[in-house]
């Protein structure tokens, strides 16, 4: 009898769960660590340990053509702040800051209203919105190639094209004024396309219900995309400012082939001038200061626009 007992109480605690379970489920969970250990790894290795090697460069004074290196305390950084006005950092955020504003500017109005425009089922429709995403297919140093030919001031296209007109020709990128404008330009031309695709899904989600009430309510179009659509795509509007900021904050090809940062400094963008401080002047050590404080503003920028869209965003759709 007591033998029978003891058996249903073993029965019982295993069918509850209690020990057996427990041991289970610490086994389960330590084998889906082990899966999960060689991502995390190199995660660490190519993510993390790159940053830390990063700030330790930053109070050294190595230069690459010395073997050799020494810790010289807050040197570097010292040098950043006391020479801020002529160490070129700042005019580089700037033209890295009107470049980002002006391609934020175009490619997420633009790519809206092209999602607007686009949002039918027709076969035709379909095919114009195939051509008008083809271009993000294309990497960008071959569509760098191609509009360096196109902004010839000699025998470009588009020059040719205003002779034509009557209008007298551009210099696209030997001005110092037109330069950055005309790499927005490119940076546009290939960017409205992935902009309008998704803002063109998240239009095909949003629910019917909501355009009948409006409809019944008496509302004309423009106030059923100012009070309707616009309210619930929202969501979507915030994860193309963020990703395309840290994108057009990253530039880097288009200025490298187009333009060298010229002319006089005028499309040096961050990432540039730090290829140039790095591969150019040696200067690994104050490269390091650069980067580490453009990588805060991103952070800084990102974690202000994610607690914007906590508040502001509407996810009812």
């Amino acid at each position: 009898m007591k033998a029978l007992k003891k058996q249903s109480a073993a029965s019982a605690a295993t069918a509850s769960g209690s020990p057996v379970r427990r041991k289970k489920y610490k086994k389960e969970n330590f084998l889906e660590f082990l899966c999960v250990l060689p991502a995390v790894f190199l995660v660490i290795l190519l993510n993390h340990y790159p940053l830390v090697e990063l700030v330790r460069y930053s109070f050294t004074d190595w230069n690459m053509l010395k073997k050799t290196y020494k810790y010289v305390g807050l040197k570097n950084w010292t040098w950043f702040f006391s020479t801020l006005e002529t160490n070129h950092v700042w005019n580089a955020f700037k033209v890295t800051f009107i470049y980002t504003v002006l391609h934020l500017a175009i490619i997420i109005v633009v790519g809206l209203l092209l999602a607007l425009l686009f949002n039918r089922m027709t076969k035709s429709f379909s095919f114009m919105r195939s051509v008008v995403f083809m271009p993000h297919y294309i990497a960008m140093s071959s569509v760098a190639v191609i509009f360096v030919w196109l902004f010839n001031e000699s025998y470009g296209v588009f020059n040719y094209l205003l002779k034509v007109v009557g209008l007298d020709p551009v210099a696209w990128l030997s001005s110092s004024s037109m330069a950055i404008f005309s790499l927005v330009i490119v940076a546009s031309w290939r960017g409205i396309g992935y902009n309008m695709l998704i803002y063109l899904s998240a239009m095909q989600g949003i629910s019917k219900d909501y355009y009948e009430a409006a409809a019944l309510d008496g509302a004309n179009k423009f106030q059923v995309f100012r009070d309707v659509t616009l309210p619930l795509l929202s969501p979507t509007t915030a994860f193309l400012l963020v990703t395309q900021f840290i994108s057009s904050m990253k530039v880097y090809n288009l200025v490298d082939i187009m333009t060298s940062g010229g002319p006089a400094r005028s499309t040096e963008v961050m990432v540039y001038l730090l290829y140039k401080m790095t591969f150019e002047d040696y200067r690994i050590d104050r490269a390091s200061v650069v980067s580490i404080l453009f990588f805060i503003f991103m952070v800084i920028i990102t974690a202000l626009t994610m607690k914007w869209q906590d508040r502001k965003v509407n996810y009812d759709a």
